[in-house]
């Protein structure tokens, strides 16, 4: 069954046989096709909020700047875990609210989050990781492939959500590792890239061959004397 899938009851029931201690969320994550660290998040979003947790109506779409700065001071003071907060007040991951503190310990400023913000063209790409990029496609896939808001809300690109998602869907988690530095194999690349490579590898075999040449010649200069 694909996460996209799980309705609002067996997402309480999966929460419910973890809470019980009937498997670990590994075990539990296993046996529904899921990964371990949603097992727990839906744990802990059943534990403070019941089975109203997973309700559509439940969502919470829009963060105010008020709202993420009381939700970065609760993190900051020790007063609550990340976890805790994120179940609490229904924020979509723990990605969400590490991004407003990232920016918080940056001094930079909390915006509202405006659902019709452009996304589009994002003005620069963050940084993510492979965990940040796995909950990203999961909320995108299971909140019906919405981009845009999908983007909005992680403070990444409209282009970046969709690469993932279409990444995801064909490659799985294999699809979400950063390649950028990667260098791809001659097998991987198009005819262009490797004539482009043979003829690179033709020219240092000449290189290397005209500086053999250079050296007997210096060789037999220096025997004639």
């Amino acid at each position: 069954m694909a996460k996209s899938n799980f309705t609002p009851e067996q997402k309480a029931n999966i929460a419910q046989e973890y809470l019980d201690g009937l498997g670990s969320s590994s075990q539990i994550a296993t046996k529904y096709g899921i990964n371990a660290y949603t097992v727990r998040r839906w744990a802990q979003k059943y534990t403070e909020q019941g089975i109203s947790a997973f309700s559509v109506l439940n969502r919470n779409t829009t963060y105010s700047a008020d709202f993420k700065m009381s939700c970065v001071e609760l993190y900051v003071q020790g007063k609550m875990s990340m976890d805790q907060i994120v179940a609490k007040y229904n924020i979509s991951s723990n990605s969400v609210l590490r991004s407003w503190i990232l920016l918080y310990n940056a001094n930079r400023k909390l915006k509202d989050y405006n659902p019709k913000k452009e996304v589009y063209m994002a003005e620069a790409r963050r940084k993510t990781t492979i965990e940040e990029r796995r909950e990203i496609v999961e909320y995108c896939l299971n909140h019906n492939c919405d981009y845009k808001e999908t983007a909005s809300i992680y403070d990444v690109s409209y282009n970046q959500v969709y690469s993932w998602v279409k990444k995801y869907n064909k490659n799985g988690e294999r699809g979400l590792l950063d390649k950028r530095g990667h260098h791809k194999t001659d097998d991987e690349v198009d005819e262009l890239e490797k004539l482009r490579r043979e003829n690179l590898r033709l020219k240092h075999q000449l290189e290397e061959k005209d500086m053999v040449v250079e050296l007997l010649k210096k060789v037999k200069e220096f025997e004639r004397k």
